[in-house]
């Protein structure tokens, strides 16, 4: 393993944190600032919507830098917000902290992740981006937990400094580490990276990433509130339960690191095929604790396993034709899902009034996802039908033809 690929995730860790912590912060910034709950809640629509809008344009500028000039002028940038983050007393300059950070964390996560991918050979591009997520895994096991530890020990400010102080290795490294060369971005105008992405394996696989990262945090966006409500667990209860489904969900990352080489393999089908069973049993099984409990693990794996593998399958038909931008839209599917995952889980909770509903969301979500894999499976094994087993496989991946070497 190219030994940038942990750097890389140390700062996806970092970054990670940071886009997670606000659940348990923002009690104290609102009474710290003088607004509103829900103004001080809107910091993670904020972040969610920077990374959404940041990260095509963000991969396209810095397509023709340097990406070792590209990797630390993002991660300086973040840091540089997040000590301004720590430092303002004025809510509006926080809001716009926390835009530009996702701004920059989103032009970031598109660099590492095709870098990523340009380290490994082809047949380990999945396990590298399974390496670069895993920092994203561990934030929900062990960051934002920690942050709200320090949070209420320290205040929230505290955590702020933390993650700016965590970046500082991560960037130390990629100065030193992170290759000097433009990666073959300037090569490929954004015109042509836009019509193989426009593609549809690259459509087929960025739908099946939203889809599964909404179905994900429209359930996790409420866990807190279905432990301490139907399921009837003390507050203490819920960094336990977060760091259960971060637990699995770390599991699952690595399983996918070793197992996926981001075809439509059988263990991803069947994985999304469960997945709507596993959030159904939540809307049924929630109440009661240990089933909350052993659900959370398994979904958390399931979810995240599952999306580390879609990133994958992106990154395999995209980068040829869309090297600079593959990432960027990579990170946009998943944001897309955790923004409108639990917009629709609170429209519908909204109306019926039980937290437990926002997994019949996901159920949807997961569904919709496992019907699209079946049509295209049915879809590509039609067109074997007449045409030898060298021609290819069913994988989506494009027109059969004979795979060269590389493909394998």
């Amino acid at each position: 393993m190219p030994v940038l690929l942990p750097v890389l995730a140390l700062a996806v860790f970092a970054q990670g944190t940071s886009e997670f912590m606000l659940s348990g912060l923002v009690p104290g910034i609102a009474e710290d600032l003088s607004v509103s709950t829900g103004s001080a809640a809107s910091l993670t629509s904020a972040y969610a919507i920077g990374m959404v809008l940041g990260a095509p344009p963000m991969a396209a500028l810095s397509a023709r830098w340097p990406r070792r000039l590209a990797l630390a002028l993002f991660l300086s940038v973040f840091v540089a917000v997040h000590v301004a983050g720590a430092l303002t007393t004025s809510f509006p300059l926080l809001f716009a902290t926390r835009v530009v950070a996702a701004v920059a964390n989103a032009g970031f996560l598109a660099v590492a992740m095709s870098v990523a991918t340009a380290l490994a050979a082809p047949e380990r591009q999945t396990r590298a981006t399974a390496v670069l997520l895993s920092g994203v895994t561990l934030s929900i096991v062990a960051g934002v937990p920690g942050g709200a530890l320090l949070g209420a020990w320290a205040g929230w400010r505290a955590v702020f400094w933390a993650v700016a102080l965590l970046c500082l290795p991560a960037l130390a490294l990629v100065l030193r580490s992170a290759p000097a060369d433009t990666g073959g971005g300037r090569d490929v105008p954004v015109a042509t990276e836009l019509r193989a992405l426009a593609s549809r394996p690259v459509r087929e696989a960025l739908l099946l990433a939203a889809a599964v990262n909404g179905a994900t945090f429209a359930v996790f966006a409420y866990l807190a509130v279905i432990a301490t409500g139907p399921a009837g667990l003390p507050g203490g209860a819920v960094p336990a339960l977060l760091a259960a489904f971060g637990a699995g969900a770390f599991a699952g990352v690595v399983t996918t690191g070793r197992k996926g080489d981001g075809r439509l393999g059988r263990g991803l089908r069947l994985t999304l095929c469960a997945l709507p069973a596993g959030w159904a049993a939540v809307a049924l099984a929630g109440d009661r604790p240990v089933p909350l409990f052993l659900l959370a693990t398994a979904l958390g794996g399931l979810s995240f396993g599952a999306g580390s593998a879609l990133v994958g399958r992106v990154m395999r038909v995209a980068s040829p034709g869309a090297p600079a931008l593959s990432g960027a839209f990579a990170t946009v599917a998943l944001n897309t899902g955790a923004v409108a995952g639990p917009l629709l889980a609170g429209a519908v909770t909204g109306a019926t009034g039980d937290a437990r509903d926002a997994a019949w969301v996901s159920t949807a979500l997961a569904s919709a996802a496992a019907l699209l894999v079946v049509a295209v499976r049915r879809r590509d094994g039609r067109g074997l039908e007449g045409r030898g087993a060298t021609d290819g496989d069913a994988t989506g991946d494009g027109p059969l033809r004979r795979p060269a070497p590389e493909d394998a």
